[in-house]
């Protein structure tokens, strides 16, 4: 169940809250089929085509990930050549992160920071920022997050965002009834049973997130001087991680009744144009 709280959350709060949820949620995520980590460490990529198509070229370059949960993302830049720092507010995965990096030998770091706290821990500038796939709803601030953005790019850098969309958020859990407002104008109180990659697992915890809807995230990135390039949206997920989907194409998922009706990914390249 959910529950819309009037004030946002003390900080202190949401970071301890949050960090509690995802370190109990890295314990059972490592081991579960939706990560498939036996396929991952025999060579398996697990970016999509979504991001690969932004991403381009990345060899040699340098990439800040951010909110990069225990690594497989991160790791697959690295395995196209890329230098990588992955940061995580998850000390249980930023652990296993580190971890896979040292068997795999690929050239990633791994940070534990909230993404507030990170330039008093992460110095220099980066060719990219990449983030994807269920990250903004944890973050409170948009302004505060476009400017670290913008901090960690270097001249001519680039955001690369692919995130689920707003309007996904606004529904229950089983697609029936349009529960929440696609604006953000409340902190999301949630105690989440399971999780997305094992619904099974024993987990009843608490988390703190935020619905930020598309002009609230846009606006922020051109505020502090970044230029979109590219906006998509697009009609189905490549993750199973909702409930009552069906598979329409290999590794497209929409939900069950809303076929091609809904939103449910979108992504934004942006390019720093000033030092």
């Amino acid at each position: 169940m959910r529950k819309i709280g009037n004030k946002m959350a003390a900080f202190e709060e949401y970071i301890s809250v949050n960090r509690t949820l995802w370190n109990e949620k890295t314990k059972y995520h490592v081991s579960s089929p939706f990560y498939d980590m036996e396929s991952f460490l025999g060579g398996r990529s697990s970016l999509n085509d979504i991001e690969l198509e932004l991403i381009g070229d990345v060899k040699d370059k340098a990439i800040a990930h951010l909110q990069c949960h225990f690594g497989q993302d991160s790791l697959s830049l690295a395995r196209l050549g890329a230098h990588v720092t992955g940061v995580d507010l998850s000390d249980a995965a930023i652990d296993k992160a580190k971890e896979l990096a040292m068997q795999l030998q690929l050239d990633a770091r791994f940070i534990q920071s909230d993404i507030y706290s990170l330039p008093e821990q992460l110095y220099g500038q980066f060719d990219m920022v990449y983030s994807s796939y269920g990250v903004l709803g944890w973050l409170p601030d948009m302004k505060r997050w476009a400017q670290i953005v913008s901090k960690l790019l270097k001249k001519d850098g680039v955001l690369i965002l692919v995130e689920f969309h707003p309007v996904v958020w606004m529904f229950d859990e089983h697609f029936k009834t349009v529960k929440y407002s696609y604006f953000n104008r409340e902190t999301i109180e949630e105690t989440e049973i399971g999780t997305y990659a094992d619904r099974e697992a024993p987990i009843a915890l608490k988390s703190l997130s935020w619905n930020h809807n598309l002009s609230e995230v846009l606006q922020s990135l051109i505020n502090v001087g970044l230029a979109i390039k590219t906006f998509s949206e697009y009609d189905y997920s490549p993750y199973s991680c909702f409930n009552d989907v069906v598979e329409l194409a290999k590794g497209k998922y929409r939900i069950k009744g809303l076929e091609e009706k809904l939103p449910m990914v979108y992504a934004v390249k942006a390019l720093k144009t000033s030092v």
